[in-house]
C-alpha cells in the first residue's frame, strides 16, 4: 500500500514544537494515533499523547484517535494537519481514581476527627448520619470499581492540570464540606428523628445505584476494549432520555439529599447536575450526527420533562 505525504504545522505559532517536521510519510490506512506516534518520534517528545492533531480547515481537535486520517475530509484534501503540544498528560482513569478518591478519604477522616472539630464531637453519631456516610462513601467506591474494572474511554489521556481542577469538585465539596456539615453534632441529620425520610431516602438511592451501574456496564459493552467506536444504545431508560445513567445518578443524589436532610449535598449534586446536562447535550449533538436518522432524536437529555 502506498505512502501518503503529510503536511505538518505548528497549530500554536507562539508555542511551536521545535522539532516538528515539515512532512511525514505514512500508510494510507494511517489513524490519527498512528500519526501521533510517528511526530512523537521525530519531534523527540517521550510521550505521544502530548501531540494534539487539529483539522486544517476548522482548527477543531480530531477527537476519534483510532479514526483513519484518510477518512478525514479536510485532511485529505489539504494533504495536511495541524499539531500542538498539549503539555504533560495523565491517564483519564488515573484521574477519575483520584477524583472519587478524595470524597471516601474526607468522610472517613471527618467522622474520626468528630472530637476534635465539633464542640459535643464525642457524643454518638445519629442512625441518620451513619446512614449518610454509608451511602456517600458506598456512592464513591461503586465509582472507584466502575472506573478500574467497567469504564472504557476514548480518549487516552488529559493534561495533568486538568486532575487538579476536576479534584477539587468532589474533593471539597461532596467531601470536606458535606463530611464537615453533615456529621456536625447538631447537622440535622444528628437530629434526625422521622424514620420513614430515611428509608426513603434508602430506596430512591438503591433504585439510583442500581440502574446507574446497569447502564455502565451496558455502555461498557458496546465498545471493544481500546476502541473508540460509538454503538445507538437502546433499553435501560435511552429511549426517554440520551443519558438515563445521569438521570439515575441524580436521583441517587436526591436520596442522599432526603436521608441526609443537608443543604451541601443539594448544592453539590446542583452544580454536578449543570454539568452533566452540558455533557448530555453534546452526547445527543453527537448521536444525531454520527447516525443521522437511524437515531431516534431525544427531546429531553438527561430529567424527562424538565432537561
Amino acid at each position: 500500500m502506498a505512502n501518503t505525504t503529510l503536511k505538518l504545522t505548528n497549530r500554536s505559532p507562539k508555542q511551536p514544537i521545535k522539532r516538528l517536521p515539515t512532512t511525514v510519510d505514512l500508510p494510507a490506512d494511517a489513524t490519527v494515533d498512528d500519526l501521533k506516534a510517528v511526530i512523537a518520534k521525530e519531534a523527540k517528545i517521550s510521550d505521544f499523547n502530548r501531540i494534539g492533531i487539529y483539522d486544517p480547515t476548522t482548527k477543531k481537535t480530531l477527537k476519534n484517535r483510532k479514526a483513519r486520517l484518510a477518512d478525514e475530509p479536510n485532511v485529505s484534501a489539504a494533504n495536511e494537519v495541524l499539531v500542538k503540544d498539549l503539555g504533560p498528560q495523565i491517564g483519564w482513569r488515573t484521574v477519575f481514581v483520584i477524583e472519587y478518591f478524595g470524597p471516601i478519604l474526607f468522610h472517613a477522616l471527618v467522622v474520626a476527627a468528630r472530637p476534635y472539630i465539633y464542640k459535643n464531637g464525642d457524643s454518638d453519631m445519629s442512625t441518620t448520619q451513619w446512614l449518610a456516610f454509608g451511602m456517600i462513601v458506598a456512592h464513591f467506591v461503586k465509582r472507584e470499581i466502575e472506573t478500574l474494572f467497567v469504564h472504557k474511554f476514548s480518549a487516552n489521556t488529559m493534561p495533568v492540570s486538568n486532575v487538579f481542577k476536576n479534584s477539587f469538585f468532589y474533593w471539597a465539596l461532596s467531601g470536606l464540606l458535606c463530611a464537615v456539615s453533615i456529621y456536625n453534632p447538631n447537622s440535622l441529620a444528628a437530629r434526625a428523628d422521622k424514620p420513614a425520610f430515611d428509608l426513603v431516602g434508602l430506596a430512591l438511592y438503591l433504585f439510583g445505584e442500581t440502574g446507574n451501574a446497569l447502564v455502565h456496564l451496558y455502555l461498557s459493552s458496546l465498545r471493544s476494549t481500546g476502541g473508540t467506536e460509538r454503538k445507538i444504545p437502546s433499553g435501560y431508560g435511552f429511549a426517554i432520555v440520551t443519558c438515563p445513567n445521569y438521570m439515575y445518578e441524580i436521583l441517587s443524589w436526591v436520596g442522599i439529599i432526603i436521608a441526609s436532610r443537608d443543604w451541601t449535598v443539594a448544592l453539590f449534586i446542583s452544580i454536578g447536575a449543570a454539568q452533566m446536562f452540558t455533557w448530555a447535550k453534546g452526547k445527543e449533538r453527537a448521536y444525531r450526527k454520527e447516525f443521522g436518522d437511524k437515531y431516534k432524536k431525544k427531546r429531553f437529555v438527561m430529567l424527562p420533562g424538565l432537561l
